[in-house]
């Protein structure tokens, strides 16, 4: 089958995040592993950043598999702290953070999608307001394809 230029970079770059365009061939380059866990990692943060007013302290993102799971420590406000402080609060919380990511589920996917180039097939989020993380985990269609970092 062929493929029109625009469709073929659509494709290459929805399975490798970068395309590398020399001359008239086209050659697709793989992000590393490395580089795939911090562009999730920082898709994550902007969202927090954008719909919350500010970031978590800490975000690791870890590529396991056709996983990816992300944890950001640090994530609530003072006034938030106080919330969590009560029953009633910590559920609130909870609610507000848990509607947040599922209202974002659509945007957040695809863009989990440019960073690994994979579908992501589901997402999963979890707070604890007693330690102030959160979780969130992309389940991935297949495992994502990577280039190994070069040593040094």
């Amino acid at each position: 089958m062929l493929m029109s230029s625009n469709s073929f970079a659509a494709e290459a770059r929805s399975r490798a995040g970068r395309l590398t365009i020399n001359g008239d061939a086209a050659a697709i380059t793989l992000r590393t592993k490395g580089e795939m866990e911090a562009a999730v990692g920082e898709i994550i943060n902007r969202f927090e950043r954008e719909s919350l007013g500010r970031g978590p302290r800490d975000v690791e993102a870890h590529l396991i598999g056709d996983l990816v799971v992300v944890r950001l420590r640090g994530v609530l406000s003072a006034p938030e702290q106080q919330l969590a402080r009560a029953r009633k609060g910590r559920d609130l919380l909870k609610q507000l953070r848990t509607h947040l990511f599922a209202k974002a589920r659509p945007l957040l996917a695809t863009q989990v999608e440019e960073a690994t180039g994979v579908k992501v097939t589901s997402m999963y989020h979890d707070i604890s307001t007693v330690k102030g993380e959160e979780v969130v985990l992309f389940s991935l269609a297949e495992t994502a394809y990577y280039r190994q970092a070069k040593s040094k």
